[in-house]
C-alpha cells in the first residue's frame, strides 16, 4: 500500500491546481469509489458543485481537501481521499477521455491555471472519497502538511501525527514506545502512535538504526529510541526526494510518474543478498501476513 512518501507526492502534485480552485463538476462513475461517504452519491455530488476548495492536506497516508460549502451547510467539511491498495488522483486537461479504472471526476477552474480535470481511479476500489465533517485537534495545532486551521477529518481523527510534521510531539512518541512490550516494527506501523510508516519504510528505518525488528519496544533505550526515530525520518525524506517507491504500476503522483527509491533500499525486498553493511546474508521472514527483511548479524535481537 502507499506510505507517507507517497501520498506526499500526491498531495504537493494536487495542491498548486486545487487549491482556490471552484469544482465546476462531479461525475461519479461507480458507487463504490464512495464506500466511505455517510451520504448518497446524490449529495456527494451536490455539495461539491461550486465549492471552493481551501487547502490539500495530508495526515500519514491520509489526504483531505477542505471546501467551502455552496449548499447553505455551517458544518465544515473536507474531501477526504482514501487511496487504499491502488487509488489514483491524477490531474488532466479539461475534456481528457475517461481514465481506465476511472471512478470519480472532479471538473475544476482555477483561477492561474484554468480549467482541469481531477480524477480518482482505483483499480482494486479499495480506495474511496468521502465528504466528512472537521473537528478540532486535540493538540491545537494545524491538522497535518499544507493545513493552516487546527482542525483534521473525523475519518482521520484517530491517526497520530507523522514522522516528518512539525507539530510531532517527540517525547509523547518515545514514552509511548516505552509503554509498549510489542515489537517495535509492529509499534512502527500502529498508525494511532506514529502514522505514514509502512512496512517498507519500517525495515529500512530499523536496518539503519542497527535494531531487530522483534525487539521489544520497551527494551529500546533513549539513545536507540532517538536513533531510531532520526532513521525514519531520513528515509522518509530521502524516499520524498525520489518520488516515493513503486513495485507496482498503481503507485504514481499526479502526472502518471512512477518513484524510483526502490533502487535506494538497502534491505526491503533483498532477502538472500549480502546486507550493504556488513555483508551479511540479509534475512527474510513472515511478518503479519507480510515480510520483515533485516540482517542478523549487523540487527541483532535484544
Amino acid at each position: 500500500m502507499p506510505e507517507l512518501p507517497e501520498v506526499e507526492v500526491v498531495r504537493s502534485g494536487l495542491a498548486p491546481a486545487l487549491v482556490d480552485a471552484t469544482v465546476s463538476a462531479v461525475t461519479v462513475h461507480d458507487a463504490r469509489a464512495l464506500t466511505r461517504h455517510p451520504g448518497s452519491v446524490e449529495d456527494f455530488e451536490h455539495a461539491l458543485r461550486g465549492a471552493r476548495v481551501v487547502a490539500v492536506c495530508r495526515r500519514g497516508k491520509f489526504l483531505w481537501m477542505p471546501f467551502t460549502p455552496t449548499d447553505g451547510s455551517d458544518t465544515a467539511r473536507a474531501v477526504v481521499a482514501h487511496l487504499g491498495m491502488s487509488g489514483q488522483m491524477l490531474l488532466r486537461a479539461s475534456g481528457a477521455p475517461v481514465e481506465r479504472h476511472e471512478r470519480i471526476r472532479l471538473d475544476i477552474d482555477h483561477p492561474d491555471h484554468g480549467a482541469l480535470a481531477v480524477v480518482f481511479a482505483d483499480q482494486r476500489t479499495f480506495g474511496s472519497l468521502a465528504l466528512d465533517p472537521l473537528l478540532p485537534t486535540t493538540d491545537a495545532a494545524p491538522g497535518g502538511f499544507g493545513a493552516d486551521d487546527a482542525t483534521v477529518p473525523a475519518q482521520v481523527a484517530h491517526i497520530a501525527r507523522d514522522p516528518l510534521d512539525p507539530a510531532l510531539d517527540e517525547t509523547r512518541l518515545r514514552t509511548l514506545w516505552a509503554r509498549k512490550r510489542s515489537a517495535i516494527k509492529r509499534v512502527l506501523l500502529d498508525q494511532t502512535v506514529i502514522s505514514g510508516v509502512g512496512n517498507i519504510y519500517a525495515d529500512e528505518a530499523l536496518w539503519g538504526a542497527r535494531i531487530h525488528p522483534e525487539t521489544p519496544a520497551d527494551a529500546l533505550s533513549a539513545r536507540h529510541a532517538t536513533r531510531l526515530l532520526a532513521e525514519v525520518r531520513s528515509v522518509l525524506d530521502k524516499a520524498l526526494a525520489e518520488g516515493g517507491t513503486s513495485f507496482d504500476a498503481q503507485y504514481v503522483n499526479v502526472n502518471g510518474q512512477a518513484g524510483y527509491f526502490a533502487h535506494s533500499l538497502n534491505a526491503y525486498g533483498r532477502g538472500g543478498e549480502p546486507c550493504p553493511r556488513c555483508d551479511g546474508e540479509l534475512r527474510r521472514e513472515a511478518f503479519m501476513n507480510r515480510s520483515s527483511h533485516y540482517c542478523p548479524r549487523c540487527q541483532r535481537r535484544r
